[in-house]
């Protein structure tokens, strides 16, 4: 056993708290048997054997039990309270194992407190508790190491040798004895009680390795637990060493700071550096061209600057304030002299169509030439992706002649990210705007806001929709105040054009604030003459190629719109003609041909299979489904809207994951179509006793609006009475209980939709008849028009005779451009 181990560490007030007393003698007390043992209770504190720990005693028992084993040099039995708050432990509130302990030394301190210092033994076992004595008294059974040193504890020996010697490394203050003591420990079980017994346990850890009487048990949890306290070891010296590493440097730079002002004022040079920094400040804050409020604002800066150490926290920050007044182009403008036929040449040359929306810019700089003074206008431009909404803002500036930048605002939810964050914050920094008119070098540049239907939802942070409010009303922008700057900013100048894919997310008083202007898709013949104007070009130069090495027929670049692309832009367009170039410069590369031209025969090849084709005369083949027409935030499209019979109660089932205002409608035909039962000659029991399920296909997509109304209507009236729609005719209209056909939205785009897909007849709404000029002239001049008042109207004009066959796709009447049909 390790009897010349020192005291490893002292346990405060193990065994009680109750107040000292002066010790007195037992007179006539019955002698102990042979196998008892007198028991002090412990608290908190557990001694292994070999070990020497000092004990404070407090409890009367206690100090009673201890001079009776100082007086008859008697061991006594430490075993370890349940409960430490237990002030009188009987039987039930103590471990039944222990160890037992020689009193190598009793004294009584100056303040009255009883220490004895005791050395562990070996173990024992409580076998039962004795009465007769004013103190605790136990016979029990001791318990001794039987070691047998084979190889697997031989190898646990010395790992467990090797963990604590690290132990040792990473505690602190501890003797270089106890590392001896180590090293030269042969006993397995001596070195594991010595290992728990140093290590800072919880005392019912401490307790579970004393109760483990096989070595090899007791080496593993001792390893476990020592694994354990390594890694805690290791985590604190290193956070200490990188708080104290942090605290070094920043004396070590405080000290250097104070050397160099030292040496700096013995070689007269104490303020020369920071002089000409002020100076350099102060000269471009008069020439910077800030308003007088601005100008005040950062000549009281500056004088703080002055007064500031420059080792002070606030020196960087107010330096970086300045630096920002200072930057910004407080009278710095870039328009040149307005030119109309230029700018409309400009305007050409970028964009193919797109009338209205060159008409309006050409009024504002026909306008901003006669009144330079009047304020910019702030347009939005709503359409699908792809029809050019951020490439006109880029052509808007070359054809004003003013700086361009672009702030993406998809996804900003925080209010700062538009008035910028107080000066107050570290590491604080102007907002968007404010950062973008700076990158632009001027104000009166063009702001593009992209993706304004986008911005994130109002929270904790504030509301950014909110925060542009300010930005874009001509009225307040010319104050506009930033949070970091504080200071009023003019941004009257500023020609702000917001993106948007669709309106309805855009809270109503910032979308009152912009002037709406709708870019709706492109036709067949746009977006070949897109394709041959701008794409190719593009493409050419992307990849590399010369308009002499790869050649593409118009016949080609038709065939990508109709059977590779379906959409109201061009991007994916561009991308198909891109993998035909790639392909292209490819073979060029290899050398297998030195020109390589593409027409109709090569696209399955490089493009493989149409993914398009025509469904419609498929679709509509049977009676029971029509073609409706629908406004998407990519454009307009074509639906179908299908209907079935099977035998029921007379209910109507809807699917197709409808909104409600679509499930209303589809409910509001099917009303319609029983109030006309007699004139569609359809007998009761034929609605009595069928259920009707109507159903719209692209289940996972959903679908609302009132503008099916008349698909809807059709397609019952197609089943009820067995009669086919016609494949090449498409229709759109709301409709009401009487009848009427009510006007609806989005007739531009559904109509380019239905030119997209092929069909030859559209039937609109007659109150629609308005919305015809918006039409683009080339799908005016392909689609035969029907104006509906009634949805008899509709009937008339797309219901085919049953024993007729409904017309094949493409084989459109011959019939004027627009048709008013008889009621």
């Amino acid at each position: 056993m390790m009897t010349g181990i020192q005291t490893l560490r002292a346990a405060p007030d193990d065994v009680g708290t109750g107040a000292p007393r002066a010790a007195t003698q037992s007179d006539a007390l019955p002698a102990l048997p042979a196998d008892a043992l007198i028991i002090v209770p412990t608290r908190n504190m557990v001694l292994f054997p070999g070990l020497v720990l000092p004990v404070t005693i407090g409890r009367e028992r206690s100090i009673t039990a201890a001079q009776e084993a100082v007086r008859t040099g008697q061991p006594v039995g430490l075993l370890l309270q349940r409960n430490p708050e237990a002030e009188e432990p009987g039987e039930a509130d103590l471990h039944r194992i222990g160890t037992v302990a020689a009193v190598v030394r009793y004294l009584t301190a100056p303040d009255g407190a009883h220490h004895m210092i005791c050395q562990g033994q070996r173990r024992f076992r409580v076998l039962e508790h004795l009465e007769g004595w004013p103190f605790l008294v136990a016979r029990v059974e001791p318990i001794d190491d039987a070691e047998a040193l084979d190889t697997e504890i031989e190898a646990r020996l010395d790992l467990l040798r090797q963990r604590a010697l690290e132990v040792v490394q990473l505690l602190p203050n501890v003797p270089q004895e106890l590392a001896s003591a180590i090293q030269g420990m042969r006993s397995a079980a001596a070195l594991a009680d010595l290992v728990a017994g140093f290590m800072d346990l919880k005392p019912a850890e401490k307790q579970t390795v004393l109760e483990t009487f096989d070595v090899r048990d007791r080496l593993d949890k001792v390893l476990a637990l020592l694994a354990h306290r390594i890694d805690v070891l290791k985590l604190s010296r290193q956070i200490g060493e990188q708080t104290q590493q942090s605290m070094d440097s920043r004396q070590r730079e405080y000290l250097l700071r104070e050397q160099l002002k030292t040496i700096q004022k013995e070689l007269g040079e104490g303020d020369d550096a920071k002089s000409d920094e002020l100076a350099e400040l102060k000269k471009a804050i008069d020439k910077a061209g800030m308003p007088a409020e601005v100008e005040t604002q950062a000549r009281k800066e500056l004088g703080r600057l002055e007064r500031m150490g420059e080792a002070s926290g606030e020196y960087p920050m107010v330096r970086a304030y300045l630096d920002w007044l200072i930057a910004l182009p407080w009278s710095v403008t870039s328009a040149e002299p307005i030119d109309i036929a230029r700018a409309r040449a400009i305007l050409d040359e970028d964009h193919f169509g797109l009338e209205k929306i060159k008409r309006r810019i050409l009024e504002f700089l026909a306008v901003r030439k006669l009144n330079p003074t009047g304020r910019s206008p702030i347009l939005c431009f709503v359409g699908p992706p792809g029809v050019g909404k951020t490439s006109l803002g880029q052509s808007i500036a070359r054809a004003t002649g003013r700086k361009f930048v672009r702030a993406s605002l998809g996804g900003v939810h925080d209010e700062a990210e538009i008035r910028g964050h107080r000066r107050t914050y570290i590491g604080a920094l102007p907002g968007n705007v404010i950062q973008s008119i700076r990158k632009a070098g001027t104000r009166d540049g063009v702001f593009m806001l992209d993706e304004v239907d986008k911005l994130g939802a109002g929270g904790f942070h504030g509301d950014p929709s909110s925060a542009l409010l300010e930005v874009l009303d001509p009225e307040q922008n010319g104050t506009f105040r930033d949070n970091y700057l504080g200071v009023p900013f003019d941004l009257s100048q500023v020609m702000f054009i917001a993106t948007a894919n669709m309106l309805d997310t855009i809270p109503g008083p910032l979308r009152d604030r912009m002037e709406i202007i709708e870019l709706s898709g492109y036709t067949e013949l746009e977006k070949l003459q897109i394709a041959r104007r701008y794409l190719v070009r593009r493409q050419h130069e992307a990849n590399g190629l010369s308009a002499e090495q790869v050649t593409v027929t118009d016949a080609a670049l038709a065939e990508i719109i109709r059977g590779y692309t379906r959409e109201a832009g061009v991007r994916s367009l561009e991308r198909e003609i891109g993998s035909v170039f790639r392909r292209a410069a490819m073979r060029i590369a290899e050398g297998v041909a030195a020109q390589v031209a593409i027409d109709v025969a090569a696209l399955p090849e490089i493009l493989g299979p149409r993914p398009f084709e025509g469904e419609i005369a498929m679709r509509t083949s049977v009676p029971g489904v029509a073609t409706g027409l629908a406004w998407t935030p990519m454009g307009g499209d074509i639906l179908f809207i299908e209907a079935t019979r099977i035998p029921g109660s007379g209910r109507l089932i809807l699917t197709g994951q409808l909104g409600d205002v679509m499930k209303e409608s589809a409910q509001a035909a099917f009303s319609l179509v029983k109030s006309k039962a007699r004139a569609l000659s359809l007998e009761d029991s034929t609605l009595e006793k069928s259920d009707i399920h109507v159903h719209v296909p692209a289940g996972a997509i959903p679908k609302d609006g009132p503008s099916a109304g008349v698909a809807m209507f059709v397609t019952l009236a197609s089943l009820l009475t067995d009669r086919k729609v016609r494949s090449d005719t498409a229709m759109t209209g709301e409709i009401s209980l009487r009848g009427l056909v009510l006007p609806v939205g989005g007739i531009k785009e559904k109509v380019i939709a239905a030119v997209r897909a092929g069909l030859k007849t559209v039937m609109l709404p007659a109150r629609n008849r308005k919305d015809f000029e918006d039409i683009p002239e080339d799908a005016r001049n392909r689609i035969r028009f029907v104006w509906l008042e009634h949805v008899d109207d509709a009937l008339a004009a797309v219901l085919t005779d049953r024993d007729d066959p409904a017309p094949q796709h493409g084989d459109a009447p011959t019939a004027p451009a627009m048709v008013a049909p008889e009621r």
